[in-house]
Parts: C-alpha cells; sequence; structure tokens
C-alpha cells in the first residue's frame, strides 16, 4: 500500500503578486506566464463585455 497519494486533485497553479520568483524553476516560470496572459484575456474580455452592455444602456437612453 502506498503512502503518496496519487490521485488526489492536482492544487491548481496559482501567482500572486510581488511573490518571490527566485525558487521557481524556468519551466515553472513559464508556466506562470502564460497563467497570467490567459488572465489577462479574461479580463480584457469581460472589460469588452462591460463597455459594450454600458454603450448599449447609453445608447437605449439617449433616444
Amino acid at each position: 500500500m502506498s503512502f503518496i497519494d496519487d490521485d488526489r486533485p492536482q492544487k491548481k497553479t496559482a501567482h500572486e503578486i510581488g511573490t518571490d520568483l527566485s525558487m521557481l524553476s524556468v519551466d515553472e516560470l513559464k508556466a506562470r506566464v502564460e497563467l497570467l496572459k490567459s488572465e489577462i484575456a479574461r479580463v480584457e474580455a469581460e472589460v469588452a463585455r462591460k463597455a459594450s452592455g454600458r454603450q448599449a444602456a447609453e445608447s437605449f437612453f439617449r433616444s
């Protein structure tokens, strides 16, 4: 019987702004960059969605 539970869900990689990066490998740093790029894209999409909704509301109330 193994004491290591390999079936446990992997903890999602997270990045905290200002975290010490000196102990991370190049691969881990690249993974963080990709994580942050996808988060930026997600936030930009939400900004665009909200801006579109706001423009529609302003247009409706101007008429």
